[in-house]
């Protein structure tokens, strides 16, 4: 596992075929393809996966924003399921900020399929917490 916790190659994402391709203060993309591993019973795409997913995005993105003042610990995170996926499906997830203060930050996470599609929209909420001595 990576030493950097920001670092878009954590064994999670390893793991699950997540691949992390712009990380910036104010955006985060990750972009994965429905695979077996995936899917809930019925052969959809898990909520916990697009869960997961957001949370990701999010405490990447905000990481990246905080920097070297801090770092954050998701303490929310509020997904709706709009549109099923299916093994084969490539979504890809963009994180933009809501809110980034003092102690916490809100991110927007949506998941769009290939179409553009709207798949699954969160909320994730970070808390601001000071940087290890």
């Amino acid at each position: 596992m990576a030493d950097d916790p920001m670092s878009p190659s954590l064994l999670l994402h390893d793991v699950l075929g997540l691949s992390v391709t712009e990380i910036d203060p104010d955006r985060v993309v990750i972009i994965w393809t429905v695979a077996e591993q995936h899917l809930q019973p019925h052969g959809l795409a898990h909520g916990g996966m697009h869960s997961l997913v957001n949370e990701s995005a999010a405490s990447i993105a905000g990481g990246s924003w905080l920097g070297a003042d801090g770092r954050c610990v998701g303490v929310n995170n509020s997904t709706d399921f709009l549109r099923a996926a299916r093994p084969g499906d490539e979504l890809t997830a963009t994180a933009t900020p809501v809110h980034r203060g003092r102690s916490q930050q809100l991110w927007l996470v949506e998941t769009r399929d290939a179409r553009d599609r709207l798949v699954a929209r969160g909320q994730v909420r970070l808390q601001n917490l000071p940087a290890r001595a």
